[in-house]
């Protein structure tokens, strides 16, 4: 494990708040203050990874904070240190604003605690109402039963608390710095290929880098990539990627075929070293090339100049999005089909409160029960009867969406550290690579051509931007869903069969853009999607409200949302209150 990108992973920095009163009312509380520190620390730290691997540090101040002095102390050790969240904790009554965390654009959540001996709530209350004075957004939590003073114990409901700040803050600390990198430009007049500097650098604090295409054309005629890894490479690539359907009427010739594995094999290398870098280039003499772009999301262009003449970047794409490839497992790399910068969003919001890969996909379809019967004889039943939503774009979906990955007898995708060299074999068995239909790629190329399996929990996720309003963020829970396979076979082939086959049932409300599936296709904002396994709508949630962004539409239950206090301001209905709290505080970096 470790971490690819240039710049430290951020610490989580705990604050133990104490009542500076001195002559008893400190000396009473100091241990307890510090176990509390202490526990949360042992909390994050035993649940929590970076999305490359590491486990989550924790700095706690030295002392126990009880006015401004210790606070400014606690705060240079956190600048040393790298803290880039802040968690601060207290059973009992301090003095607000001389306690209290005052660094704009760093998270920050206070944990009272709820006990009668102290007011820890009491402070909790001031404390936010002064961060909110101050337009300094912080989260509170305070767990829902009483407990007694010597109760080391964190509840459940304040574990949640914690765990889902936590993560999230991380991932706005991990993007501070980072880049975007465009690997080309507009496709197909796709607007979300058009990266929107506002979205990035305002909201996400992030970096815009850009490449032509030709990079890719001159690295491959100059021989600027790792020869002994192209190697290793098309080694593995022969004995895993075994070539699936045809549907062209008149097929590359073998020869062609052999030229664009070796091709694609080379794209993938350089969109890597692009990325990230790789020393192994200034060995052989390329060293400006082997510094990459810093770059923790990428998107590539291809459709259409370069696939008019070269293989498509379905491959590349494919590969890079998987926790795997011949080097063995690794952290996923988060690349967007067609440049859509606004879905490399989504898919890079979705990998790091999740750990796991992230699927790129086209909402293509809704099938009703009654369409999907019509057409194939077949009455659904199970979650395909309410009606179903096809995703399914090329074949530049991560691998490990097939479902090969199991937990208890169950299909599951796991953060890159639990994959066993099992899983992957299984991952690569169930993935044929179909050849490209030359209609769409004139010079071919390798679709993954997997299908999910069934009943797996998902969540799609959308970033749009809305002139005159900024970027938003749409979110559907549901479950993948495996239909019978001459079923499958009927429909796929009413699109692209060669393609990967994704189907997706939303959870419904009956409400809104919930009411059923149809709704939920209607409602979607744009032409893609990303999703990844599990139901992480909330934790998207509470990111969203770090960076400031609204949430137009979701199905997560409202006891799940959590936002920081001061949006409660705003108004009783969570979803308006939280555009008007966006609004009013506006970009976190601008």
């Amino acid at each position: 494990m470790a971490n690819r990108l240039k710049g430290r992973l951020p610490k989580v920095g705990i604050r133990p708040c104490i009542d500076g009163r001195r002559f008893g009312p400190r000396e009473s509380l100091e241990d307890q203050t510090m176990n509390m520190a202490k526990s949360a620390a042992d909390l994050i730290t035993s649940n929590l990874h970076h999305a490359s691997g590491e486990k989550v540090e924790c700095v706690i101040a030295d002392t126990c904070i009880g006015g401004v002095a210790e606070a400014a102390a606690c705060q240079d050790k956190f600048d040393r240190e790298g803290v880039g969240v802040v968690l601060t904790v207290t059973p009992c009554w301090c003095y607000g604003t001389e306690t209290t965390h005052q660094v704009p654009g760093v998270p920050t959540a206070i944990w009272g605690f709820n006990g009668t001996e102290r007011p820890g709530a009491v402070y909790l209350a001031s404390a936010l109402a002064s961060h909110s004075q101050k337009g300094l957004p912080a989260f509170g939590i305070y767990g829902k039963d009483v407990k007694d003073k010597d109760d080391t114990s964190i509840p459940e409901d304040v574990q949640e608390k914690i765990l889902r700040f936590v993560k999230a803050g991380l991932a706005v600390a991990t993007l501070k710095g980072k880049s975007y990198l465009a690997m080309g430009n507009v496709a197909m007049g796709i607007g979300g290929s058009i990266p929107n500097e506002e979205v990035f650098q305002n909201y996400l604090g992030m970096r815009n880098e850009y490449i032509d295409m030709v990079e890719f054309r001159r690295r491959i005629d100059l021989e600027i990539y790792d020869h002994e890894e192209f190697d290793k490479a098309m080694v593995w690539v022969k004995k895993h990627c075994k070539e699936g359907i045809e549907i062209n009427a008149k097929p590359l010739t073998r020869e062609q075929k052999d030229k664009n594995w070796e091709t694609c094999v080379k794209m993938f290398l350089i969109a890597r070293d692009l990325m990230i870098g790789n020393p192994k280039l200034a060995e052989i003499g390329w060293i400006e090339e082997s510094n990459g772009h810093n770059a923790i999301a990428a998107g590539f262009q291809g459709q259409r100049q370069w696939t008019d003449h070269m293989p498509n970047g379905d491959f590349l794409e494919a590969m890079l999005c998987s926790s795997f490839d011949w080097n063995g497992t690794r952290e996923p790399f988060v690349v967007a089909t067609e440049n859509d910068a606004l879905n490399g969003v989504a898919m890079l919001l979705s990998h790091l409160v999740s750990d796991r890969a992230a699927g790129f996909a086209d909402v293509r379809t809704f099938w009703n029960a009654e369409s999907i019967e019509r057409v194939t004889k077949w009455k659904p039943e199970g979650r395909a009867a309410t009606g179903i939503i096809h995703l399914t774009n090329s074949g530049a979906c991560s691998l490990d969406l097939s479902g090969e990955q199991t937990e208890n007898g169950k299909p599951v995708c796991k953060p890159f550290w639990e994959i066993t060299d099992e899983e992957v074999e299984k991952c690569m068995a169930a993935t044929p690579f179909a050849n490209a239909n030359l209609e769409y790629f004139r010079a071919g190329g390798f679709c993954s051509n997997f299908k999910t399996k069934d009943g797996m929990p998902m969540t799609m996720v959308r970033v749009n931007y809305i002139k005159n309003l900024g970027p938003v963020i749409q979110i559907a829970e549901g479950w993948s869903v495996a239909l019978p396979d001459d079923v499958q076979e009927i429909l796929a082939n009413r699109t692209d069969p060669q393609w990967p086959q994704t189907w997706f049932s939303p959870r419904l409300t009956g409400t809104g853009a919930f009411k059923d599936a149809y709704s939920v296709m209607a409602n979607w904002g744009a032409n893609h999607c990303a999703f990844t396994y599990g139901h992480i709508g909330a934790d998207l949630i509470t990111l969203a409200s770090m960076l400031r962004i609204p949430v137009c539409m979701h199905n997560v239950d409202d006891d799940k949302i959590f936002r920081p206090s001061t949006v409660a301001a705003f108004g009783m209905d969570k979803e308006g209150a939280d555009y008007r709290y966006c609004q009013a505080y506006g970009p976190i970096y601008r």
